[in-house]
């Protein structure tokens, strides 16, 4: 199977429920991704640090706390803050849906929410990975 992409599965905050994020973790390593998962309790700045150090395409969150009003900011500024403000990030967990626009405003790629068919999720970050390959051989080519 041909490698994907890189994805570092990130449980942010005081969250407990890790349940969602390892089936997503299992089912995008079954689809072809390269996986990293964080386990549960991460802050903003050891998320954006694992994903410097992995060498990511995306960094996914899962959230059930409903702290992502707080949280995804606060990855999304960690990660500039470490010069990665290229790795996409995506969220996944309870987000009401007048969340939605305001996360995506912010440049988070997508949002998924419980129910989401596992291949719609393959195929969003499949297409967020080859957008990211084609800038990475566009910039070696200058």
């Amino acid at each position: 199977m041909e490698r994907r992409g890189r994805v570092l599965v990130a449980k942010v905050g005081l969250d407990g429920h890790d349940r969602g994020a390892e089936v997503v973790a299992r089912g995008l390593r079954d689809g072809g991704f390269e996986v990293v998962y964080t386990g549960l309790h991460q802050t903003p700045a050891m998320v954006a640090a694992a994903a410097v150090q992995e060498d990511v395409d995306v960094v996914g969150l899962s959230i059930l706390s409903g702290a992502h009003g707080i949280l995804v900011p606060a990855v999304l500024r960690a990660l500039q803050a470490l010069g990665a403000d290229d790795v996409s990030v995506v969220v996944g967990g309870i987000i009401p849906d007048h969340d939605h626009s305001r996360l995506l405003s912010l440049g988070v790629a997508a949002v998924f929410t419980p129910g989401t068919p596992l291949p719609e999720i393959l195929d969003s970050l499949g297409e967020i990975c080859a957008r990211r390959a084609c800038l990475d051989a566009d910039q070696a080519a200058v």
